[in-house]
């Protein structure tokens, strides 16, 4: 099961020109600087613009030399920025309006599956309400819901957090987050915000003038340090735990990972559970031997893979490997010059701050 396609499509001053291979299951990233191109090319997914190539997703084509589906016959669901909601019709009969277009026409399932649905994201208490009388991530809430209901084999979402302020997108991502758990069919989710992506994607097409970059699982790109597009502070690598241990005393946990552990903020996650880490790179440093007379916590083994020029003329990022999980660390090149960190050299990484995102 897969997302592959092709696109060309030339306007005035911008052309895309993409190849994607998509993974038929988990959320897809398209990520990137404003105008790069992810709207088109989700719009060209859609059927809402018409460029040359082809498109197959799950084995069925709906686009090539000789076919064209039209977006009304197309089973996707689009999510646009703003959730587009009926405002003379209450949440029950926005999601009926979703409900009487599914593509795939059932009967006895159709009660079960709404109910399912309306659970999933926490509908119940606003069944009666007018769109009016729901905040902007209630709204897009909604807006999933009834995309869900037509039974899409495909959803897409167009930043449906770019309207929401800080404190609305912090609520409204756990949702997001129990959508990826428990859709069986593929999610293509645009967005520039490198919070978002390392919180929701399992797959990532980092997007530059109208191309696709890179692609590929999310924690190897992001721990890449040869991209053309740069992250400044939000550059960090991104990998799974599990909570392992809680010290109630210092209100810490540990967790385990390909590499050892780390010791992180206690914020109740039941032991046993996989949880998503996030290290960002400037909260990575190096030295040449291990050091406990420090403040940092958490120290490992790590071997230097590679380091790549940023913006800034005296700053490098490097790409380190600890046990099987790669990390990034930003740094000085004179620093890098005085450790001599060469491919292949034997350090240790001080860690000095680590987010769990999920």
């Amino acid at each position: 099961m897969s997302v592959a396609a092709r696109f060309v499509l030339a306007w005035p001053g911008f052309t895309l020109d993409v190849d994607l291979d998509l993974p038929g299951r988990g959320v897809t990233a398209l990520f990137g600087q404003s105008g790069c191109g992810k709207t088109t090319l989700l719009r060209c997914i859609a059927g809402l613009e018409r460029g040359t190539g082809w498109l197959k997703v799950n084995g069925e084509t709906w686009q090539d030399a000789e076919r064209f589906v039209p977006t009304h016959c197309r089973p996707l669901g689009y999510v646009f920025q703003d959730a587009r909601l009926f405002a003379h019709l209450d949440v029950r009969r926005n999601l009926d309006y979703g409900a009487k277009r599914a593509f795939r026409r059932t009967t006895s399932a159709d009660s079960s599956r709404r109910d399912a649905i309306v659970d999933l994201l926490g509908l119940g208490p606003l069944l009666d309400r007018l769109p009016s009388r729901l905040s902007g991530g209630e709204q897009q809430r909604v807006a999933i819901a009834r995309a869900l209901l037509t039974e899409p084999r495909l959803l897409l979402m167009d930043e449906p957090l770019a309207a929401l302020d800080h404190a609305r997108k912090q609520e409204f991502l756990p949702w997001l987050e129990r959508l990826r758990e428990e859709l069986d069919i593929p999610l293509i989710y645009v967005s520039h915000a490198p919070d978002e992506v390392a919180r929701l994607a399992d797959h990532i097409v980092v997007m530059d003038a109208g191309r696709a970059v890179a692609q590929g699982p999310l924690a190897e790109t992001l721990a890449r340090v040869d991209l053309p597009i740069t992250l400044g502070e939000d550059a960090g690598a991104v990998f799974e735990a599990t909570v392992v241990a809680r010290d109630a005393e210092w209100h810490l946990a540990r967790v385990a990972f390909d590499g050892g552990e780390l010791r992180v903020r206690d914020n109740g996650t039941p032991l046993g559970r996989r949880v998503r880490v996030r290290v960002l790179a400037r909260d990575v440093s190096i030295a040449s031997s291990r050091h406990d007379d420090v403040s940092i916590l958490n120290l490992l083994p790590a071997t230097i893979v590679a380091h790549a020029a940023e913006a800034h003329p005296s700053q490098l990022l490097v790409q380190l490997r600890v046990g099987a999980t790669l990390l990034l660390a930003r740094l000085t090149r004179y620093s890098a010059q005085r450790l001599d960190l060469a491919p292949g050299r034997e350090v240790w990484v001080q860690i000095k701050a680590v987010a769990l995102i999920g």
